[in-house]
């Protein structure tokens, strides 16, 4: 393998249409990475067992043993299921991914919790397309992990598929309103939503970084490859510091 090329192993829902194309426009701004995905089934965003067990770590492992085949340098899993299930199942995840497949593993929401640190953020604007309950549960778990959430903006859709019909409009309004609190960041949580590209306009708009968890697993994937993400343009204020 050429040590040139950087090869990134993204897990995918199922019914994400969203993270696939966003994820390959921003590794091509990245010199040298290419994204190589692998599905298992997500239909539903809900707190009922059947979805909740949509999340199960065998059926995840499975696919990531499939990224390894790729020979990928490490492996992301780009979905924000510990907002709801608590970030000790991703922490549980990606050691179990490590463990079967010798490739080190990182998810959107690990990778949102770091940046809040690494960057002493306290507060959190949190914009997603989920239900009453799920939303209130991701504030609860987030607050538990030190990110208070002190601005919310949520749809209401349970549905995974629906996510990515979301207009950019209804997003814009969205962190708009979020971004009249003021908090250290927003968050666009949900890997279906076609946010990340919009970031860089709203950063500029409002003068507060945006974290989209489709960017948050590639930023943190290309930091444990060493990678230099100044290179990344256009793709918001997340890429550009130094590892």
């Amino acid at each position: 393998m050429s040590t040139a090329r950087t090869l990134l192993g993204i897990l995918t829902p199922s019914s994400n249409t969203s993270l696939e194309p966003l994820t390959s426009a921003l590794c091509a701004a990245a010199p040298g990475v290419s994204a190589h995905f692998a599905r298992f089934p997500v239909t539903e965003i809900s707190l009922k067992p059947q979805a909740l067990g949509q999340f199960d770590d065998d059926k995840i492992l499975a696919a990531a043993r499939l990224l390894a085949d790729a020979k990928v340098q490490s492996i992301g899993w780009s979905g924000t299921s510990a907002g709801w299930l608590g970030l000790e199942a991703d922490r549980i995840l990606c050691q179990r991914i490590e463990d079967a497949t010798g490739i080190p593993a990182t998810t959107s929401t690990l990778a949102l919790k770091e940046l809040m640190e690494k960057r002493a953020h306290k507060t959190l604007g949190l914009v997603t397309p989920y239900t009453d309950d799920v939303q209130a549960k991701i504030v609860f778990n987030f607050a538990s992990e030190g990110m208070q959430c002190i601005a919310e903006q949520h749809l209401g859709i349970s549905v995974n598929f629906d996510f990515s019909e979301v207009t950019a409009a209804q997003l814009s309004e969205m962190v708009a309103t979020t971004a009249l609190h003021r908090p250290d960041a927003i968050t666009t949580f949900c890997t279906n939503l076609k946010a990340a590209h919009l970031v860089a306009d709203w950063e500029a708009r409002y003068g507060i970084p945006v974290y989209d968890t489709v960017s948050t697993v590639i930023w943190k994937m290309l930091r444990m490859q060493g990678y230099d993400t100044t290179q990344i343009k256009g793709w918001g204020q997340l890429f550009a510091e130094l590892a």
